[in-house]
């Protein structure tokens, strides 16, 4: 049987599969989806860069994840928008696994950064006469360093258990990247062992994460709940909040795509949730936090306004 195989050198991305006319206003819109993604999150990360009163913990933590963001969409866009545009939707082998490799690892970073920015609020609200002794620039880098690393280890695990398998076809792959689920659908051997590690990484970077964010919370609106005054009340609702819907947003997206019984999910359903915590997550980000924080639009309207020399 191993001698009769025909070992693939590229696949084919299926991607939406939808007539031409569909495919030109997906383009058109997912385009302007990326574009708003760049912008928005390198907006984020400019003025934090830029603006000296944004240079504290929960900024250091928020451009990181505005890199991310934008590193994690041009992992996967820029190819889902060539194959909407052209006929020939080949990927050569090593570069899908290369996308594959980033994909898993940008993903993990944004869950650990997201756990990370929840635990400096906790203490900043829960503890603040201690928050700057606690959240140390030490600190702060040496969890943003550990979050990379991590992430990139664990990426390097799932990349190493799927090139030990022999690939022989199909030749194509039921997504528009090379998503882990549906590149290990080429392999023509057992895959219960990446299962079974696919599983265990969601409890561990998923599940686990979710569940000290949402005791962190708890915690929280406790504390915010014990305020007298009503703007610090108002504030920490604010910056709290957008932090919730960015928490639920990719969280909730990406349980749903890698817990939840397959099944239940249809291929073309489970591409629109990877659209999600791929592009729309990102989008959304910057836009959550600049509509939602008082501080950085104060920081925007400071660098659009500031004063002209004469």
């Amino acid at each position: 049987m191993r001698g009769n195989q025909t070992w693939i050198t590229e696949v084919t991305l299926l991607g939406f599969q939808v007539d031409v006319t569909v495919e030109c206003f997906l383009f058109g819109l997912f385009s302007l989806f990326y574009s708003f993604t760049l912008l928005g999150n390198g907006v984020i990360l400019g003025i934090i860069c830029l603006d000296h009163r944004l240079h504290t913990p929960m900024y250091f933590f928020l451009s990181h994840l505005a890199i991310v963001d934008m590193s994690y969409a041009s992992n996967n866009v820029p190819k889902m928008l060539a194959n909407l545009v052209t006929k020939r939707r080949t990927i050569s082998f090593i570069p899908c696994m290369m996308q594959t490799f980033l994909y898993l690892a940008f993903a993990h970073i944004e869950c650990l950064i997201l756990v990370v920015m929840s635990y400096d609020r906790f203490v900043a609200i829960c503890h603040p006469l201690h928050y700057t002794v606690i959240m140390s620039w030490r600190l702060c880098t040496a969890l943003a360093a550990a979050s990379w690393i991590f992430s990139f280890l664990l990426a390097l695990v799932h990349l190493v258990l799927i090139l030990r398998l022999p690939f022989c076809g199909p030749h194509e792959v039921n997504h528009f990247f090379c998503e882990i689920l549906s590149v290990l659908k080429l392999a023509c051997a057992d895959t219960t062992l990446n299962q079974v590690v696919i599983f265990a990484a969601c409890v561990f970077i998923l599940v686990g994460p979710l569940c000290l964010v949402l005791v962190s919370y708890t915690r929280i609106l406790i504390t915010i709940l014990k305020i007298q005054s009503g703007d610090g009340r108002k504030k920490a609702f604010s910056t709290c909040s957008s932090h919730l819907c960015v928490v639920g947003l990719f969280f909730g997206s990406a349980i749903v795509m890698y817990m939840a019984p397959k099944s239940q999910h249809p291929e073309e359903q489970q591409k629109i949730l990877s659209l999600f915590y791929s592009l729309f997550n990102p989008m959304l980000n910057p836009l959550i936090y600049s509509l939602r924080n008082a501080e950085v639009k104060g920081a925007l309207r400071r660098a659009l306004w500031k004063e002209r020399p004469a």
